[in-house]
């Protein structure tokens, strides 16, 4: 039938026939992408696909690449007389470029689809807005590594010798980076695992307190509230322990004032004043409500402990620091002995020596 259409306009030339052989190829291509639009697409759509609605809509352009280079390779094979030699070496660049058409779709494509996941943030995924930079950087690569994989076999290239020189290199840059990597190493777990992030107060080890930063592959960065930021590396943190004060099941943290009372004090008006303190500080939460806890005899007083809750952890030493002063004035103006060490000492007799020395003297 084609031939028929051939005969009937006329196109007597091969490239009048190889021109009208790429109109057809294109006018399939064209239908092919309005019967995805039509079908697939329109579904996902209905169905709030929208990693699949994206596919459906930028593979249009690789499928028509695809379409139209299979075209001129038929035609360059069955209309023209070229040498094996430029028949092949035509094929492996339409074939190259297609191949880059399609790793481009397939890059872009995987780009999305983290994106939209780490958005998400699905309870137990590994996708998050944490690890999404982690993620984009090891599949452009391995998507990069597989298409010129495939351009190399294209070109009939041996790939033998790269893949050893490359196993040598990696062995090398093992050894001489080891620590290195095991910093990047940790740094993929910690973002998989999300103990802390961005503006969290966290503690390491009971000594390195600070807002968290910034979480790179390689180490964690601090800012204490002396304004100093530190940079520990994340093999220090993977391996050590890790305290969230901006974690839980609220965003505010809880915080004790321990004070002491002389074991004749009135407990109950100790507990009164301890309360109205927290009640009166205007940093302290009203819910959960401030309690006080009698804790313990001590060995020179009655151990009290004051416990609020305050709405971020970096203000928790200017509210303790408050609560102490209120604490010391407000013991001293109701007569509240706060107990001290004190040690009496007893002479119970001069040595012999001595006396006889002063007697004479």
């Amino acid at each position: 039938m084609i031939e028929q259409w051939i005969a009937y306009l006329g196109l007597e030339h091969p490239i009048l026939q190889a021109i009208f052989y790429v109109i057809l190829a294109l006018i399939g291509a064209l239908l092919l992408n309005l019967i995805i639009i039509i079908g697939p697409k329109r579904w996902a759509k209905s169905q709030n696909r929208e990693v699949l609605t994206y596919l459906l809509t930028h593979i249009r352009l690789p499928l028509t690449v695809s379409v139209l280079f299979i075209a001129i390779s038929a035609i360059l094979t069955l209309q023209f007389n070229w040498q094996d030699t430029h028949l092949l070496y035509t094929n492996r660049i339409l074939t190259s470029l297609n191949i880059l058409v399609w790793g481009q779709f397939v890059y872009r494509s995987s780009q999305f689809a983290l994106r939209y996941n780490s958005q998400r943030q699905l309870m137990g995924s590994f996708i998050k807005p944490q690890t999404l930079p982690l993620l984009d950087n090891l599949s452009a690569i391995l998507i990069v590594l597989f298409i010129l994989y495939l351009i190399f076999i294209t070109w009939n290239i041996n790939m033998t010798a790269w893949l050893a020189s490359a196993g040598v290199i990696g062995i090398a840059v093992g050894f001489a980076a080891k620590d290195t990597i095991a910093n990047i190493l940790s740094g993929v777990f910690i973002m998989a695992d999300s103990p802390y992030k961005i503006g969290d107060y966290i503690v390491i080890e009971g000594t390195d307190r600070g807002k968290v930063t910034h979480i790179g592959l390689r180490s964690t960065r601090l800012l204490t509230r002396d304004d100093v930021e530190i940079n520990i590396p994340n093999s220090v943190i993977a391996n050590g322990k890790v305290v969230n004060q901006s974690s839980g099941r609220f965003v505010s943290m809880r915080m004790f004032a321990n004070v002491s009372v002389a074991y004749d004090s009135d407990i109950d008006q100790v507990r009164e004043i301890l309360l109205d303190i927290a009640h009166k500080e205007p940093m302290v939460q009203s819910d959960p409500e401030p309690l006080v806890r009698f804790l313990s005899f001590g060995a020179s007083g009655l151990d009290f402990s004051l416990r609020v809750w305050i709405s971020d952890p970096e203000i928790r030493t200017k509210v303790l620091d408050s609560l102490n002063v209120q604490i010391f004035k407000r013991f001293a103006e109701a007569k509240i002995e706060i107990p001290y060490s004190k040690h009496d000492l007893y002479i119970k007799s001069m040595p012999k020596r001595e006396v006889e020395s002063d007697e004479a003297f």
